[in-house]
């Protein structure tokens, strides 16, 4: 769970909270394998009351184990990853089997970084992200891009009258950064499972 609170913005994948807009909250929630509820978002703001979070936020799920979180920092820019690996493959893979929801195995990141970004830059840096990710897997020896569910969030600070930073991308001095944490981060958690 991170608690934000005011003056932050979040640009994910969240199943609650998902796009890009102010957040006080994001939860990353443990749910167990062959998950039988259709209205995720709604039982993630359950959670999120039961928690006494408040105000607008962002709510993940996950069967891999939360409590097993990686974290990895680069200069100022924290990613934190859980690593469900029991289901994984590459994203353009052959339509078969796309009838049904998904089998949990989740890769869920988080990153917090302390400058503003521009919405352009929030989006970039999902990519970064994930780009991140895909590195750290096949790093890992794994052959495979992530899982059918895997979910981002990026946050940072709302921009103010001073220009947000324009660009995330792996090779700007934001964007490198999250991606070397993101990296360090996914890659010792599918190391844990290898």
């Amino acid at each position: 769970m991170w608690r934000l609170g005011p003056g932050w913005r979040v640009c994910g994948s969240a199943v609650l909270g998902g796009g890009i807009g102010p957040r006080d909250w994001i939860l990353n929630a443990q749910v167990p394998g062959g998950y039988p509820r259709l209205d995720p978002d709604r039982h993630l703001a359950e959670i999120a009351a039961a928690e006494h979070l408040t105000g607008p936020g962002a709510g993940l799920m996950t069967a891999a184990d939360v409590t097993a979180y990686t974290v990895a920092s680069e200069e100022d820019v924290t990613a934190t990853a859980t690593c469900g690996l029991g289901v994984r493959g590459w994203a353009a893979a052959p339509a078969a089997g796309t009838e049904g929801p998904p089998r949990p195995g989740t890769i869920n990141i988080v990153v917090t970084l302390p400058v503003p970004l521009s919405d352009a830059a929030l989006v970039n840096a999902v990519a970064t992200a994930t780009e991140a990710k895909v590195q750290a897997l096949l790093d890992a020896g794994l052959d495979c891009s992530g899982t059918p569910t895997d979910a981002v969030c990026i946050a940072a600070p709302t921009p103010g009258p001073a220009p947000a930073e324009p660009f995330a991308g792996p090779r700007s001095l934001w964007g490198a950064r999250l991606a070397r944490a993101v990296h360090a981060a996914v890659l010792e958690g599918a190391l844990r499972q290898s």
